[in-house]
């Protein structure tokens, strides 16, 4: 299907994710299968049954029948719907207490990557959920370069389990001959229909989150240590200008703008020695990407070319965002060491 072979190329590359997305491709088929098997006489879950028509409407517009509220159709429904639309918050309503208290952890992003697979589209979407003749649920997701239709087919229940087979495909796909299928598994908790599994693959969100973790960790030290070079860059470039040292980042940070008396559109003052416009505003305000930013003045004096100074970097959740401290010496050195998320020093091991 060409909206999967686009959509996952164009999102961010986790390595956890990418086996994650792997399982999905490959374990649908075998997985309809031996649920379905379970059940001779119950066909409601074979890829056949699945309703991949559109929805019909009623003489007076409405669509018939309606999908059973409080169902496992009804919340696989409203899972698709807020994963094309990308509404965490809503989304996070159809995880088990133990994924719901990992993916409120997770950083946006991540928490984006996540709901991006439900619907293998890159962009966020509008949807909007019809039903088959059947009763059961077709969701319709639609971006500016792609729209894809979800249909779910008849729910297998097995006392607190339910397994839903799924079709995905694009809807300019006439011929059906890229649709794929993927079967969900929700569980019963405290009265809900929550997700539990894609395929075969349980979805095990604290397991994940320590994997991701460390890979979004690994990518914040690389991006802060290029931040701290740009703020040595930055001060520098001050240093030039202004024949002295910046008393703060915020004095790098881009200048303020303001809206003239006959013209209500604002406009960008000129830079100054309190806001030079070398760095944006993040930097400026020493929070960026994961970590925090500090400049110290090594030494009583601003002036001139001899002053010198300190830069600092420290993850903004040791573990989480980061676990290297990196340091600029007041030689011009680098330095980068794990601290447990305290501020380095010159001592720590030299790095490129």
């Amino acid at each position: 299907m060409e909206l999967s072979r686009t959509s996952v190329a164009k999102a961010p590359t986790l390595v956890g994710f990418s086996a994650f997305v792997l399982m999905i491709a490959t374990m649908p088929t075998y997985a309809c299968a031996q649920e379905s098997s379970s059940r001779p006489n119950d066909k409601s879950t074979s890829p056949a049954n699945l309703p991949s028509m559109p929805a019909v409407k009623n003489a007076d517009g409405t669509t018939a029948p309606s999908v059973a509220a409080n169902s496992p159709a009804a919340a696989l429904r409203d899972v698709l719907q807020a994963t094309c639309s990308q509404n965490s918050d809503e989304f996070s309503r159809y995880l088990t207490v133990r994924s719901k208290e990992s993916f409120q952890r997770l950083a946006p992003a991540a928490r984006v990557a996540l709901m991006k697979r439900f619907v293998l589209l890159n962009m966020p979407g509008k949807a909007t959920a019809t039903a088959n003749p059947a009763g059961r649920p077709i969701v319709r997701c639609e971006t500016p370069d792609v729209s894809i239709e979800i249909s779910i087919g008849g729910t297998d229940t097995r006392d607190n389990l339910a397994f839903l087979p799924m079709e995905l495909r694009d809807v300019t796909d006439s011929t059906g001959a890229n649709v794929r299928q993927i079967t969900m598994g929700l569980v019963r908790e405290d009265g809900q229909w929550r997700l539990l599994s894609i395929g075969v693959l349980l979805l095990d969100l604290p397991s994940l989150e320590v994997e991701w973790d460390a890979e979004e960790a690994e990518a914040n030290e690389i991006t802060a240590l290029g931040n701290l070079r740009r703020l040595a860059d930055a001060v520098e470039t001050y240093r030039r200008t202004y024949f002295r040292l910046p008393e703060s980042l915020a004095s790098l940070g881009p200048p303020a703008r303001v809206a003239s008396a006959k013209n209500s559109q604002a406009k960008t003052l000129a830079p100054t020695r309190e806001h030079a416009g070398l760095v944006d505003e993040q930097l400026a305000g020493g929070n960026k990407d994961g970590y925090e930013f500090r400049i110290i003045i090594a030494g009583a004096d601003t002036l001139g070319a001899p002053a010198k100074y300190q830069l600092s970097a420290i993850p903004t959740s040791y573990g989480r965002t980061g676990k290297r401290s990196f340091f600029r010496d007041p030689d011009g050195g680098w330095h980068g060491a794990d601290h447990g998320g305290a501020v380095g020093s010159a001592s720590d091991p030299a790095i490129q």
